[in-house]
């Protein structure tokens, strides 16, 4: 069986983390992409580089299963040769700056005219609008987004989250809209433009927030650990903010990451009681229904925390899942780079670069019962000139050279 996007041609034209995020997963779903670089690369090449002259893992993360071109874009026979390619992809993928592939010379409308099936996706950071120009970075769209104002303990700072929510949460966005934009053409022939920004994207996983922003209208939040409520979502700490409450609970030895979240579901107060030694709770009308405990949810986990804090927190998953209460660990870098069932499920892989060696990376989080992904390595930089320029193109040998000389390649 062949790859679910076998046949379908990318052009990369994007950098750094957002765009080759989403550029990666169609690679990984069988598309051929080709990564259009400058002379000097992708910039995050050398960015974070743990080993000397070895494209940096801030790289190969982010290009797995793509091929390398160099082109200069500024030079006339560079743009000579985007445009002979515009016409054998289908895909053109680009996250630089508003503007700055207009300033190129290819508009939407010059794109049109050159391959009409043409789907044309643009990352940005943000919408038209004031904030148009602004720079974005990752932790830019999520202060912009909503993630910060309601990340972090109400007596503390807003806080960024450690996903990357701004640049690969945009890029799983622009994949749904390229495949979108892909499926449609099938029916009318015709590409069309794609549009995603980092602040609209954060914005959508942080919908529940504003869910509750409008709850509040209508009184405090009763799910979360706050004793006063303004006129905004406060900062919640690790309570859930959904229908059941959940919280990070302490466990042995005490180190950094010996939590466990649990969830206490209706069904499982009960088990719980008595798990922590105190079964008289699951009858007690103080504490037997969800409406009693609510106001004094910081005081439920206390006395889970009282029981977990002296058992392992390995200890405490076996015991709550016994019971089948709702409970993960809080694993740590390590643990997870360590996972033998994320290796078995090939959510970390290992890979081969000629410079680097052996590494892990993470894999494909997409499964297709017919459609098995191979992780390959990134490309090293212009690693596939010749197979494009000339074996496509048909650029001859001695004028490859020549191009790559006068620095268009």
């Amino acid at each position: 069986m062949g790859k679910a996007l076998e046949g379908v041609r990318v052009l990369d034209m994007t950098h750094v983390q957002s765009g080759p995020s989403c550029t990666q997963i169609l690679a990984w779903l069988g598309a051929d992409v080709v990564k259009i670089e400058s002379v000097t690369g992708d910039i995050t090449r050398g960015q974070l580089r743990d080993l000397p002259d070895a494209d940096s893992l801030y790289f190969t993360m982010l290009n797995s299963n793509k091929r390398s071109i160099t082109l200069n874009m500024k030079s006339e026979r560079g743009k000579e040769l985007f445009t002979e390619m515009l016409g054998r992809f289908d895909i053109l993928v680009e996250n630089f700056g508003p503007g700055a592939v207009d300033r190129m010379g290819f508009t939407w409308e010059r794109l049109q005219e050159i391959n009409p099936g043409l789907i044309y996706a643009s990352i940005k950071g943000f919408g038209e609008g004031p904030y148009e120009h602004f720079k974005a970075y990752e932790v830019v769209a999520q202060a912009m987004g909503g993630s910060m104002s309601t990340t972090g303990f109400e007596d503390g700072p807003p806080l960024a989250t450690g996903a990357q929510i701004g640049d690969s949460g945009t890029g799983i966005h622009t994949v749904a809209g390229i495949l979108a934009a892909l499926y449609q053409r099938e029916h009318t022939g015709i590409g069309q433009r794609v549009t995603v920004a980092m602040q609209h994207s954060v914005l959508n996983l942080c919908r529940v927030k504003l869910r509750d922003q409008q709850r509040l209208a209508h009184g405090p939040l009763r799910e979360y650990p706050n004793d006063e409520f303004g006129d905004e979502v406060p900062r919640s700490g690790n309570a859930s903010g959904g229908g059941q409450p959940g919280w990070a609970v302490r466990c042995a030895p005490g180190g950094p990451n010996d939590y466990v979240y649990v969830i206490v579901q209706p069904v499982g107060w009960g088990p719980i009681a008595k798990l922590i030694g105190r079964p008289e709770l699951a009858d007690d009308p103080e504490w037997s229904t969800p409406e009693a405990r609510l106001p004094k949810l910081d005081k439920m986990f206390q006395l889970i925390e009282e029981w977990s804090i002296n058992h392992e927190k390995w200890d405490v998953l076996a015991k709550l899942n016994e019971h089948n209460i709702p409970c993960g660990p809080i694993l740590s870098t390590k643990e997870l780079i360590e996972d033998e069932s994320l290796a078995a499920n090939e959510a970390i892989v290992e890979v081969d670069h000629p410079d680097r060696g052996t590494f892990s990376t993470v894999g494909c989080p997409i499964k297709l019962s017919d459609s098995a992904v191979d992780v390959e390595r990134s490309p090293l930089l212009g690693e596939h000139n010749q197979d494009v320029y000339t074996g496509e193109l048909g650029v001859a040998a001695d004028e490859l050279a020549e191009l790559k000389a006068n620095g268009v390649i």
